[in-house]
C-alpha cells in the first residue's frame, strides 16, 4: 500500500535509529542458533504437563498465580477446547438489562452478561437496553440460517472444470447422504457452484442445529471431498477443503447475498419524549447523524452500515463461550434510523452473519455455561433465541452510541468511565 513521501521519510528515520545499514541487516538476518525447548503436551491437561510448560517461561510467582491459580485441578475441563494449556485469563463480566425481546424465538426480559475490559461499554449497552425495554421491547426475527464450507478443485482446463461441474450438480443427494453420515445434527441443504478459469468452488451450505457449526461443517465437507476424489470421473489436479469463498471469519461483500450462521433483524419504535428523557437528544438529530455516518461508511469502504456491533457481540461471545473470531463476520450488517410522521424514531438492525450456538465449542465450560444460564439459553433448543438476543443487543448499542454522539456526550462519557474522573460513576442511575 502506498504512503506519502513525508511518511516514508519519517519512517526511514525511525528505522535508521537502530543503526547503520549493516546493523539493520544483522537484525533482519536469519538466525541459526539452537532453538529453546518447544512447548510440550498438546492437548494434555494433567498437572504434570501444565508444570512442564511453566518451566519454559520466566515469570513472577504472583503472575503465575494470576494465570494458573492456587489449585488448578480442573484442567481436564479444557481438554477439548485448547492445546498447551497453562491457565486461564480472567475477564470482568458485567450485567445489563432488562432487555425486552419480542422475537420469534426469544420472548422475555433478558439480563445479558458481557465480558470486556473496555470501560463505558457495559454502561452504554445497559442504557440502550433500558431504552428499548421502556419502549415495549425490540421485535426480532431470524430470517435465514446456514453455515457454509467452500472446497476448491483445480483442473487442467476449463473443459475439465465444466465436465466436473456437470457431474457434481447431479450428485447433491449423494453428497447429502455422505455429509449427514458424519453428524447427528447437521443437514446439507444446498450447494452453490462457482467456476473461475480451471478452478471450481463448491460452496456447501448446512443447517447446524443448536451448534455454531464451524467444526461440524468442516468434518462433513471433508467427507464429501473424500467421496468426490474417489468417485468423480474427472479427477482434479489438487483440491482444498476450504478455498476461502465461504466468508469464514472475515467481513466479505457476499455477506448480504446469502447467510452465514443466522440472519437476524431487530427493530424498535421510540417516542421523542423517551429519547429526550434517556438520551438527551431528538429523533431528528439521531436520524441526521445516521445519514452522515452512512455516507462516511460508504466513502471509507465499510461492508454494511453500522456503528459498533463488534463491541457488544465480542463481549457477548466471550461471556457465552462463542468463537470470538467469528465477530469478524458477525459484526457486518445495516443499521437504519428514520423519523416517523408523528416525530418518533424508527430504528432497526439487520445482521446476516451471526455465528452463535448454545451447544458445542466453549458453551459447556463452567463460566460460559453460567452466562448462558443467566440468559436462560443453555443447551439444546436455544440457538435461534440467542441469535435474536444478539441482534437486540446490537440495536441497544447502536441507539446508545448514536444518542451519545447526537447529544455531544460521547467523548465525555468515555473520559468519565475510562479515566475514572466521574465522581458519580459508581452511582446507579
Amino acid at each position: 500500500m502506498p504512503v506519502s513521501h513525508h511518511d516514508a521519510s519519517e519512517h526511514l528515520k525511525r528505522i535508521l535509529s537502530f543503526g547503520d545499514a549493516e546493523r539493520i541487516k544483522v537484525l533482519l538476518s536469519r538466525k541459526d542458533e539452537k532453538l529453546p525447548p518447544r512447548v510440550p503436551g498438546a492437548s494434555l491437561t494433567s498437572a504434570e504437563s501444565i508444570e512442564r510448560r511453566w518451566r519454559l517461561v520466566q515469570i513472577s510467582s504472583e503472575s503465575r498465580a494470576a494465570l494458573l491459580g492456587a489449585d488448578f485441578s480442573f484442567g481436564d475441563l479444557f481438554a477439548h477446547n485448547i492445546e498447551n494449556l497453562i491457565g486461564t485469563v480472567k475477564l470482568p463480566v458485567g450485567l445489563i438489562g432488562p432487555l425486552r425481546v419480542n422475537g420469534l424465538f426469544a420472548q422475555k426480559d433478558f439480563y445479558v452478561p458481557l465480558a470486556t475490559t473496555e470501560a463505558a461499554l457495559v454502561a452504554s449497552y445497559h442504557r440502550g437496553a433500558l431504552l428499548i425495554s421502556e419502549a415495549g421491547g425490540a421485535s426480532t426475527a431470524v430470517l435465514a440460517e446456514g453455515v457454509s464450507r467452500a472446497p476448491g478443485f483445480a483442473f487442467n482446463s476449463i473443459f475439465e472444470a465444466g465436465s466436473f461441474v456437470a457431474w457434481a450438480v447431479s450428485q447433491l443427494e449423494t453428497f447429502r447422504t455422505v455429509a449427514e453420515g458424519t453428524t447427528n445434527h447437521g443437514k446439507l441443504v444446498d450447494m452453490r457452484v462457482t467456476i473461475e478459469g480451471n478452478h471450481v468452488y463448491l460452496n456447501f451450505e448446512f443447517l447446524t442445529g443448536d451448534a455454531a457449526g464451524q467444526n461440524m461443517v468442516t468434518i462433513a465437507t471433508q467427507a464429501v471431498c473424500d467421496h468426490i476424489i474417489a468417485h468423480t470421473p474427472v479427477k482434479p489436479d489438487h483440491y482444498f477443503v476450504e478455498a476461502n469463498l465461504s466468508g469464514d471469519k472475515k467481513a466479505s461483500a457476499q455477506s448480504f447475498q446469502s447467510v452465514r450462521g443466522r440472519k437476524v433483524t431487530a427493530e424498535v419504535l421510540l417516542s421523542a419524549g423517551l429519547i429526550a428523557k434517556r438520551l438527551h437528544t431528538t429523533p431528528e438529530q439521531m436520524a441526521k447523524y445516521w445519514r452522515m455516518s452512512a455516507l462516511g461508511g460508504v466513502m471509507s469502504g465499510t461492508i454494511g452500515v453500522q456503528g459498533h456491533y463488534a463491541n457488544g457481540l465480542a463481549a457477548l461471545y466471550i461471556a457465552c463461550g462463542q468463537d470470538a473470531a467469528c465477530v469478524s463476520e458477525s459484526a457486518v450488517g445495516v443499521t437504519r434510523f428514520e423519523t416517523t410522521s408523528d416525530g418518533s424514531l424508527y430504528a432497526s438492525v439487520t445482521l446476516p452473519n451471526l455465528i452463535v450456538g448454545t451447544v458445542g465449542g466453549g458453551t459447556s465450560l463452567p463460566s460460559q455455561k453460567a452466562c448462558l444460564e443467566i440468559l436462560g439459553l443453555a443447551g439444546n433448543g436455544h440457538a435461534r433465541a440467542l441469535a435474536e438476543v444478539a441482534a437486540a443487543l446490537s440495536l441497544a448499542g447502536e441507539l446508545s452510541i448514536i444518542g451519545a454522539l447526537s447529544a455531544q456526550q460521547f467523548s465525555r462519557a468515555h473520559e468519565k468511565r475510562a479515566r475514572g474522573l466521574d465522581p458519580e460513576g459508581a452511582v446507579e442511575k
